[in-house]
């Protein structure tokens, strides 16, 4: 109920327009958030022509900012509210290639691997408890070429990486992002790439 004021909250990212409303995730570091963001585009290794998920997408943010160098880009969410924000933050920031969903996001992907879809590149930034290996085993079985993932909780990012790991990826990069200066508190940024069959461990 909104007692006095707006409804949401309002902010700018690299030049790009965000409302959030009081139910959505949002990172509260600006600063630190646009080289947290810039550092996963950075390892998306877009060129324009990629077809990309951003899954546990909030409001919207990673996605419309890879939207500026992917063909499409397909957000997945659970929090209606954030979807909410996210369809009308891409309206505001003219962000035409980008859809968002209101779903589990482990359900998206393994009906996405049903229906044979492909995605190229898969983002995820999920919250503390990371995610679980219904989730992992859905990301594998659409087969993206990378998956860049963005935590902020080391233990349960070790863990899931142990998973993508044993399931045909490779961890190639990590950058810790430091989000809250004087505090325990960081980001990881992972890339992962799909490794050739051929070149699994029997």
């Amino acid at each position: 109920r909104v007692l006095w004021g707006k409804a949401a909250m309002e902010d700018t990212l690299c030049g790009l327009h965000f409302a959030v409303s009081p139910l959505s995730f949002f990172q509260v570091n600006p600063a630190q958030t646009e080289k947290l963001y810039g550092l996963a585009l950075e390892y998306a290794g877009l060129t324009g022509f990629e077809t990309v998920v951003d899954a546990y997408c909030g409001t919207g943010t990673i996605g419309i900012f890879a939207s500026r160098n992917a063909a499409r880009v397909i957000g997945v969410e659970n929090n209606r509210d954030a979807v909410r924000d996210a369809i009308s933050n891409a309206k505001v920031n003219r962000a035409d290639n980008v859809r968002f969903y209101t779903a589990d996001a482990s359900d998206f992907l393994q009906g996405m691997a049903r229906a044979g879809e492909h995605a190229d590149v898969i983002i995820l930034d999920p919250p503390r408890a990371g995610s679980d290996e219904r989730f992992l085993a859905a990301v594998t079985a659409v087969g993206p070429e990378r998956v860049v993932y963005v935590s902020c909780n080391p233990e349960t990012l070790a863990r899931d990486l142990g998973y993508l790991t044993r399931h045909g990826y490779r961890v190639t990069r990590i950058q810790p992002v430091d989000m809250f200066p004087h505090t325990e508190h960081i980001e990881m940024v992972v890339l992962l790439a799909k490794v050739c069959n051929w070149a699994l461990p029997h």
